[in-house]
């Protein structure tokens, strides 16, 4: 008797935490929640299609383009706990360093050569140069770096384990924003002439 208990508070335990519905594309219009959207009342096989990742445009000072299907983009993949993304880096293009704190990144290459790497939280290194069929893991939280290493267009596919990833670029949080300058020189060491550049690049004020 006492097995046949233990038995099926197991069962009721594990199928309480097992998703209720299929999917839940997710209605834009309503506030997001923690869990994510709500769901949209009516769907179609249309709502499960991307349709949009297509070459984006590499014409700024970073030369690289980040084409997201992330939830605000690809409503389906709301409570499922992934996204993607394209990424396309002209010649000497260049993600700087950033985290997805919610998000493992797998990074897919299926153009050119791009070096990419991560530096772990016991500030091990971890680089390499990737090229058409390579596969690249990025653990969750950690900072990570893409930059085209070859002579022509780079272009790879990124896969993440969040609907909505987000993403802090270290270059921005420091030079990006109303920090002040003296506060930002006495913490990284750069002097204020390095500062200033940075911040004019960044569009800081401060």
């Amino acid at each position: 008797m006492i097995l046949i208990i233990f038995l099926l508070t197991l069962l009721t335990h594990s199928t309480s935490n097992a998703s209720v519905v299929d999917f839940c594309v997710a209605d834009l219009t309503s506030p997001q929640t923690p869990s994510g959207y709500p769901c949209k009342s009516s769907v179609t096989i249309d709502d499960f299609v991307f349709t949009n990742f297509k070459p984006g445009n590499t014409s700024n000072p970073f030369k690289s383009s980040l084409t997201p299907a992330f939830v605000h983009q690809f409503p389906a993949i709301n409570g499922l706990g992934l996204s993607a993304a394209r990424l396309d880096l002209g010649v000497g293009g260049v993600v700087p360093m950033h985290s997805h704190r919610g998000a493992s990144e797998l990074m897919i290459m299926v153009q050119g050569f791009i070096t990419a790497g991560f530096i772990s939280s016991d500030n091990s290194v971890f680089v390499k140069t990737l090229t058409k069929g390579d596969i690249l893991v990025i653990p969750q939280g950690l900072l990570h770096f893409q930059f085209n290493a070859g002579k022509n267009k780079a272009t790879a596919f990124l896969t993440l384990s969040s609907s909505n990833p987000g993403a802090q670029l270290v270059d921005f949080a420091l030079f990006g924003n109303s920090l002040n300058s003296a506060f930002v020189e006495k913490t990284t060491f750069l002097d204020h002439a390095q500062v200033k550049k940075l911040k004019a690049v960044f569009g800081g004020s401060g």
